[in-house]
C-alpha cells in the first residue's frame, strides 16, 4: 500500500502524502463543534475504519494490519486498484487548513521550536524516555561519538525542476479528487468541489485534466455540462483509460464514461441511487453497483446497462469469485437477509441470478455481517450457544469448523492475511480485554497454532478494532508487532511467520553520532504500527516490495513504546539494525524503486525545501521545489516504472485556488544504471543467512552511484537451505516448552485418529511439528519432523455424537429437520449406522461418509422424540440420544370460564388453543390480587374467590419463542340468578359467530331488558354464547352502592327475577337488528348454576324447590338411562370479553361448542324441564 504520512500540531493544519496507493481522502474533523465535517466517502471508497460488529477483519494489501472489515480493505481504496495514483484533499472553509482521514498510522508530533533550525537539522539535543545519553561527561568504558554514524545533511541548498499551476476559479472549492493512471500515461484528472458543511452536499464542482503530466490543465465542465454537479471518479483497475463520473444524487442520478482517459464524456441515467462499486479484478466491463436501498446490482458493459441480483443484501458482503477458485468468472458471493430478518450466504451467475439458480454453500443461516470471501478462502460466522463458531471452506469446498486451541474461548476473531495459502488471525480469548492472541493455520486454513500472544489492540476513530501488526513489504514471512508485556508496549520482529520473536535493537548512535546506551532486553526500538485515532496526530511506517530491505517509521528509544519523543527511524538491512534520521516527524516515500527516499517535514508552515537521501538514509540533501513557500496538503507519486515526476498539492494561501507543482526528479540522476552501479546485498536475520528456508541475494545501487535504477529486478538469486527445527513449527494440539520441544498439551489426545480413517487406509500421524507454510528448505530434519503414514488400525466408535444442523433441541412440525451424526474415534466405513428418529420411522447406513450432509426428517406431529443412534463395527459399538422438541406454531389462546361465580366457590380456568396440538408449552396465571403467578404445565387450572367483586384473569403461554396470552373478567357474588335466553330464529341467519357481535348483541339486549322492565342496568348481566342456534345467558346480580348500604336481599333479587320472567314470558323483550328485521328474546330453561347449600339457614321454601329439582332430575336420569333424548337442553361453557380474534372450530355451525372441564357439565339431575322456574344461587 501507499505511504500516508501528515503533519501539523494545530488544527488548522495537516499535511498529507501518499505515494504508490490509490486514493487520499483530507478533511477536517472538528470543524463543525466537536464533530467531523467530513462528507461521506464516495461509493467503491468504503470507509477504510469503518466502524464494525465483531467479526472477521483484515489488513489492506500490504502495511500494518488493521482490523478492518475484510469486505472493505479487499478492495482498493475509491474502488482504484494498487498501482493507481489518486489522491483526496480537503480544506477548512476560510483557513486552507487540510487535514487526513485516509489510513495514516503515527502519534502526535511535538511542538515545534524555530523552524528554521527544523528544516537544517538543528536543535536542541533530546533525551528519549528510558535511553541514557552521553552528556558530554564520560565515563572510562562507555562509546564515544562517531561522527561516521551520524546522519549527514547537506544543508547547500539545490533546486529541483517544478512548474506550478493554479486551478483558477476553484478558489472556494474544499475538496479535491485527483486520478494519475501511471504506466507512462501523461494524464492527470482532478475533480475539485465545493462541499457545504451546513447543507452536507456539494454545491459546486468542477473536473480538470491535464495531458502534460501536470504541467497544464484544462477545464472539463463545458464537456460533462455546466450545470451537472459531479460527486465521485472512479477508474477501471484493469484498464486505466476507462474512467466514471458519479453525478450527485441530490440532484440527478447518472453515470458519465469515458473510454480515452476522460477526453470525451457520454451520461446514462439511473433508476437507483449508487451507494458503493465493486469492479471485477480481471474483465474491465463488469461491475457491481450497491444501491443506497440494499439492492445489488451488476454491469457487464462498464455500467451503460445494469441488472438487478438479489435485495436484501448486507452491505460490503458482495465479492467477485476469485480467479483459480472459481470455475465461473461472474460467480457472485453474497450474503443476503430474509424476510424474517436472518442471514444466508448465496453465490449465483451476474447475469442470471433467478431463485432457481442461487446456491446455498452453507446450510442454513450465518451471523449477520459476517461472509468474506478472500483468496482461496471462504468464512462465516455462527453463533450458538452464547459463543461465536468460525467455519471456513478452502477452495470453495465444504464449510468445516476452525479449529483453535480447546480453551481459547474465542470472543472475536480478525482474519489479518490469506496470504501464500495459510489464514493468520487475531483471535481476542475470554479473558483478554485490549489484547489480541496471533494465530496461524495450515494450508486448508482449519487448524491454528499460536504465534504470537498480547498484541496490543485499540479502537480507531470510528469504533473499529486495530491490531498492532505490521507486514514488512518485499519479505515474506516478515511481521512487526506490538505486544503488551506487564502494561509496557514493546515491539517485536519475526522474518518466519511468527515463529520466533524478538526485540528490536535501538541504534548506536543518535542523529548526532552521540553513543545510545540501550540493553536488551531492558531497552529496545519501539514502532508505531497503528492508525492513530486522533487524525491531527502522525507517526507512518512504510517499507516497498521494490526496496525489500528498506524500512521507515516513527517510533522511540526506551523500554516501552511511547507517544512523546518521537523520531523517525530507517533500518537499511531488513530491521537487523535501524539508524536515526530525524528528530522530528517527517513523511517519507520513495522514488524510483526505493533507490531514492524523499522526505517531507510534517508542519502547520508552509514550506517549499525537501530533503533526498541516494544512500537508504545515511545522508540526505536540501532541495527547493518551489520559490514560494507552500501549505502543502498532499503528494501523488507517479506510478509508472521509469517516470519519475511527483505532484505537490497545496495553496499559497488560506484563500487562494488550489496550486499543482509538478515536481521532475530526472535532473538529480546523471544516468541510467548499468550492471557496475549495484552490489550483492544478503537477507539476513542477525546473521542467520537462511530466512523461511532459502538464502536470498538482492542487488542494491551503490551508495555513492546516483544513476536512476528504473524496473524492478528483484532477487539475484535465491537457495533453499538445509531444513533445522527452526523451519517446523509446533502443529496443532501441541505447545513449544522452555526446552524448545513441541509436546501436547493437557487437552490434546494425540493418539485420537481422524474419523475418516477406516482400517486398511492410512493417516498421517503427526510428529508435533508442522513445517512453516511457504518455508522452502529441504532434506535435513524434513524427514524427522514431517508427518508420517501410518496404517489406520481398526478402532471401536467412540464419542458418538447426534445434534441438528443449527445445533437447537426444536424442530417444527412438517418441515425438515437436519440431523448429523459425529463420531470422534472408529472406523467410519466399516460402520452400520441406524437412526430412530422416534416416531416409527427408522433408517440405516452402511458409513459416516454417506451422511456429511447431514440426516434430513419431516415429523408430522408434535411432541418430544427420543431420536436414537446407534453404531456398530467389528470391535465395538456406540449409542447417542436426542430428545427433539417437535413444535407447531401456536396461533391464539383463549380463556374459558364462567362469566359469574359465588363466593368460596371453585373456579375451572381453561386456555384454550389454536391449534390445539403445539408441542411442549407453559402456562403463567395471574388472578385476584396475587403478584405472584403461577407457572403450570397443564392448561387448566382451579381456585376459590373469598371476596366479592370483579377479578382480571390473565393466561399466557409460551410455546417456544412465542407468548401469547388473554385476560378475562369474572364477577364473584354471595349469591346471584341465572336464566338462559333464546331468540327468534331469524337472528341465526345474522349471526356471524364473533366475538365483536356477541358483545353488541348483548349490549342491545340488557337495553332492552331495561326498558321493559325498569330494572336498574347494575342488576343485569347479559353474554351471549358462541355457537347456534344463537342463545345468551341473563345474569341477576345484587347491586350495592358504593356507601355500602341498600344491598339487596334474596326477596330482593327473587322479585326482579320474577319481574323479568314475566316481561320475557309476555314477548315484551325485543329489538331491532336492522330495519324491518324484529328480534324477540325469550326465556329458555335455568343453567348449571351452583346449587345452593343445605343448611340450616336456608328457609323452608327453598328446601322444598330444592326437592323439587331433585325429584325432576331423578326422572331425566331415567330417561338417560333409557336413552331418550330430550329437545332444547345444551351442554355449553360460559365466555365472556372474548378478545377480537376467536378460535376457529373445525365442526360446523350447530354442532360447535367450546370445549369445559368435566366439573363445569351438569349433572342429569341438575336438568330441568321446560317450565321456566327462577332458582335461587348461593349460600
Amino acid at each position: 500500500m501507499g505511504k500516508v504520512g501528515a503533519g501539523g500540531g494545530s488544527p488548522a493544519r495537516l499535511s498529507a502524502l501518499l505515494a504508490g496507493a490509490g486514493l487520499l481522502v483530507l478533511c477536517v474533523p472538528g470543524a463543525c463543534g466537536g464533530g467531523s465535517c467530513c462528507p461521506q466517502l464516495p461509493p467503491g471508497s468504503a470507509p477504510r475504519w469503518a466502524p464494525t460488529s465483531r467479526g472477521f477483519l483484515r489488513q489492506g494489501p500490504r502495511g500494518r494490519a488493521a482490523a478492518t472489515p475484510l469486505p472493505l480493505l479487499g478492495r482498493p481504496l475509491f474502488a482504484v486498484a494498487p498501482g493507481d495514483r489518486a489522491l483526496s484533499l480537503e480544506r477548512v472553509p476560510g483557513t486552507g487548513a487540510s487535514v487526513a482521514v485516509a489510513p495514516r498510522s503515527g502519534r502526535r508530533r511535538r511542538s515545534e521550536a524555530d523552524p528554521g533550525k527544523a528544516e537544517r537539522g538543528e536543535g536542541a539535543s533530546r533525551s528519549p524516555r528510558g535511553v541514557l545519553r552521553d552528556g558530554g561527561q564520560q565515563e572510562p568504558g562507555t562509546l564515544e561519538r562517531d561522527p561516521d554514524k551520524a546522519t549527514r545533511f547537506r544543508m547547500e541548498e539545490l533546486r529541483l525542476t517544478s512548474t506550478t499551476f493554479a486551478l483558477t476559479g476553484d478558489s472556494a472549492h474544499n475538496q479535491a479528487m485527483v486520478h494519475w493512471s501511471g504506466h507512462n500515461s501523461s494524464v492527470i484528472l482532478i475533480l475539485t468541489k465545493l462541499y457545504d458543511y451546513n447543507l452536507g452536499s456539494i454545491t459546486e464542482s468542477s473536473l480538470w485534466r491535464s495531458t502534460d503530466y501536470g504541467t497544464t490543465y484544462e477545464k472539463l465542465n463545458d464537456k460533462v455540462g455546466l450545470k451537472t454537479i459531479l460527486s465521485y471518479l472512479y477508474v477501471c483497475p484493469t484498464n486505466k483509460r476507462k474512467i466514471m463520473l458519479l453525478t450527485d444524487p441530490e440532484i440527478e442520478s447518472s453515470l458519465l464514461i469515458s473510454s480515452n482517459e476522460g477526453a470525451t464524456y457520454q451520461k446514462y441515467r439511473l433508476n437507483f441511487y449508487i451507494q458503493s462499486l465493486l469492479f471485477h479484478p480481471k474483465q474491465e466491463d463488469w461491475i457491481l453497483a450497491y444501491s443506497q436501498d440494499q439492492k445489488l446490482y451488476s454491469s457487464a458493459e462498464f455500467g451503460r446497462r445494469w441488472q438487478l441480483i438479489q435485495e436484501g443484501v448486507v452491505p460490503n458482503r458482495f465479492y467477485w469469485s476469485v480467479m483459480g477458485s472459481n470455475k465461473e468468472p461472474d460467480l457472485v458471493h453474497l450474503e443476503a437477509r430474509t424476510v424474517d430478518g436472518h442471514s444466508q450466504y448465496l453465490t449465483c451467475r451476474m447475469q442470471n441470478c433467478t431463485e432457481a439458480n442461487r446456491n446455498k454453500p452453507f446450510p442454513g443461516y450465518i451471523d449477520p455481517d459476517s461472509l468474506i470471501v478472500q483468496d482461496d478462502y471462504v468464512f462465516v460466522q455462527l453463533t450458538s450457544g452464547g459463543r461465536p463458531h468460525y467455519y471456513v471452506s478452502y477452495r470453495r469446498n465444504a464449510f468445516a469448523q476452525m479449529k483453535l486451541p480447546k480453551y481459547a474461548l474465542p470472543k472475536d476473531m480478525h482474519v489479518i492475511s490469506t496470504d501464500e495459502n495459510q489464514v493468520f488471525a487475531a483471535v481476542q480469548e475470554w479473558n483478554q480485554n485490549d489484547t489480541y492472541n496471533l494465530y496461524i493455520s495450515d494450508t486448508r486454513g482449519v487448524y491454528f497454532t499460536l504465534a504470537l500472544e498480547n498484541v496490543q489492540s485499540s479502537r480507531g476513530p470510528e469504533g473499529n478494532i486495530m491490531i498492532d501488526l505490521y507486514e514488512v513489504a518485499g519479505i515474506k514471512g516478515m511481521f512487526l508487532a506490538n505486544k503488551k508485556i506487564d502494561n509496557q508496549v514493546k515491539t517485536f520482529i519475526t522474518y518466519n511467520k511468527g515463529r520466533d520473536w524478538r526485540l528490536l535493537q535501538a541504534p548506536d548512535t543518535d542523529l548526532r553520532g552521540d553513543p545510545v546506551h540501550c540493553l536488551l532486553p531492558y531497552c529496545s526500538l519501539h514502532l508505531h504500527l497503528k492508525v492513530s485515532e486522533n487524525p491531527y496526530t502522525s507517526g507512518i511506517i512504510a517499507s516497498r516490495d521494490t526496496a525489500p530491505s528498506i524500512i521507515v517509521a516513527s517510533g522511540n528509544i526506551g523500554s516501552e513504546l511511547s507517544d512523546s519523543d518521537i523520531s523517525m527511524f530507517v533500518s537499511s538491512d531488513a530491521g537487523n539494525s535501524w539508524r536515526q534520521i530525524f528528530e522530528e516527524e517527517h513523511s517519507v516515500l520513495y522514488l524510483d524503486q526505493g533507490g531514492v527516499l524523499v522526505a517531507m517535514k510534517h508542519t502547520s508552515l508552509p514550506i517549499r525545501h525537501l530533503w533526498l537521501s541516494f544512500d537508504e538514509g545515511r545522508s540526505w540533501s536540501k532541495y527547493s521545489f518551489t520559490s514560494i513557500p507552500l501549505f502543502v496538503d498532499g503528494v501523488l507519486g507517479e506510478p509508472g516504472e521509469e517516470t519519475l515526476i511527483m505532484t505537490v498539492f497545496g495553496h499559497f494561501s488560506h484563500r487562494s485556488e488550489w496550486q499543482l507543482v509538478k515536481v521532475d526528479y530526472k535532473s538529480i540522476f546523471d544516468r541510467r544504471c548499468a550492471e557496475e552501479d549495484y552490489r550483492p546485498w544478503q537477507l539476513h536475520s542477525q546473521g542467520e543467512a537462511c530466512i523461511m528456508g532459502a538464502k536470498r541475494i538482492y542487488k542494491k545501487r551503490k551508495s555513492e552511484r546516483k544513476c536512476m535504477q528504473g524496473k524492478y529486478a528483484g532477487a539475484m538469486e535465491s537457495e533453499p537451505c538445509v531444513c533445522t527445527e527452526a523451519d517446523f513449527d509446533c502443529d496443532y494440539g501441541y505447545e513449544r516448552h522452555s526446552n524448545g520441544q513441541c509436546l501436547p498439551a493437557f487437552w490434546f489426545n494425540p493418539s485420537s485418529l481422524s474419523k475418516d480413517c477406516s482400517l486398511g487406509q492410512s493417516y498421517l500421524n503427526s510428529t508435533g511439528y508442522r513445517k512453516v507454510v511457504s518455508n522452502n528448505c529441504t532434506d535435513g530434519v524434513r524427514e524427522q519432523y514431517t508427518a508420517k503414514p501410518q496404517k489406520c488400525p481398526g478402532k471401536a466408535p467412540r464419542g458418538l455424537r447426534i445434534v441438528t444442523a443449527d445445533g437447537k433441541l426444536t424442530a417444527e412440525q412438517g418441515h425438515n429437520v437436519t440431523l448429523m451424526v459425529q463420531l470422534e474415534e472408529g472406523d467410519v466405513q466399516r460402520t452400520l449406522i441406524q437412526v430412530d428418529f422416534g416416531d416409527g420411522i427408522a433408517v440405516s447406513y452402511v458409513n459416516l461418509s454417506s451422511m456429511e450432509d447431514g440426516i434430513k426428517h419431516v415429523y408430522h406431529n408434535v411432541g418430544i422424540f427420543r431420536v436414537t443412534v446407534q453404531v456398530d463395527n467389528s470391535l465395538g459399538s456406540d449409542s447417542a440420544v436426542l430428545y427433539l422438541h417437535v413444535t407447531c406454531p401456536l396461533e391464539h389462546v383463549h380463556l374459558s370460564l364462567p362469566f359469574v361465580t359465588t363466593k368460596n366457590k371453585e373456579v375451572n380456568a381453561t386456555a384454550v388453543l389454536w391449534p390445539s396440538q403445539v408441542g411442549t408449552l407453559t402456562y403463567v396465571w395471574w388472578y385476584g390480587n396475587n403478584t405472584e403467578p403461577l407457572i403450570t404445565l397443564e392448561g387448566s387450572i382451579s381456585f376459590k374467590f373469598t371476596s366479592e367483586g370483579m377479578n382480571t384473569i390473565t393466561v399466557q403461554v409460551s410455546a417456544g419463542n412465542a407468548i401469547l396470552q388473554d385476560t378475562k373478567t369474572i364477577a364473584v357474588y354471595e349469591e346471584f340468578r341465572s336464566l338462559r335466553l333464546s331468540f327468534s330464529p331469524n337472528l341465526d341467519d345474522y349471526n356471524p359467530d364473533i366475538p365483536e357481535w356477541r358483545r353488541d348483541i348483548s349490549r342491545v339486549i340488557k337495553k332492552s331488558l331495561v326498558e321493559a322492565t325498569g330494572v336498574p342496568a347494575q342488576h343485569i348481566l347479559v353474554a351471549v354464547l358462541p355457537g347456534l342456534p344463537t342463545a345468551a345467558e341473563l345474569f341477576v346480580l345484587p347491586y350495592q352502592d358504593p356507601t355500602g348500604e341498600n344491598k339487596q336481599s334474596v326477596e330482593d333479587l327473587e322479585q326482579i327475577s320474577e319481574l323479568l320472567i314475566h316481561k320475557l314470558n309476555q314477548n315484551s323483550v325485543h329489538f331491532e337488528l336492522k330495519p324491518g328485521v324484529q328480534i324477540l328474546v325469550h326465556a329458555a330453561h335455568l343453567t348449571a348454576a351452583p346449587l345452593v347449600d343445605l343448611t340450616p339457614t336456608h328457609s323452608g321454601s327453598a328446601m322444598l324447590m330444592l326437592l323439587s329439582v331433585v325429584f325432576v332430575g331423578l326422572a331425566v336420569f331415567v330417561i338417560y338411562k333409557f336413552k331418550r333424548k330430550i329437545p332444547g337442553i345444551n351442554v355449553y361453557a360460559q365466555m365472556q370479553n372474548e378478545k377480537e380474534r376467536e378460535m376457529v372450530s373445525r365442526v360446523s355451525h350447530p354442532e360447535s361448542r367450546a370445549y369445559i372441564p368435566q366439573t363445569e357439565l351438569r349433572r342429569p339431575g341438575q336438568l330441568i324441564d321446560e317450565k321456566v322456574e327462577c332458582q335461587l344461587i348461593g349460600e
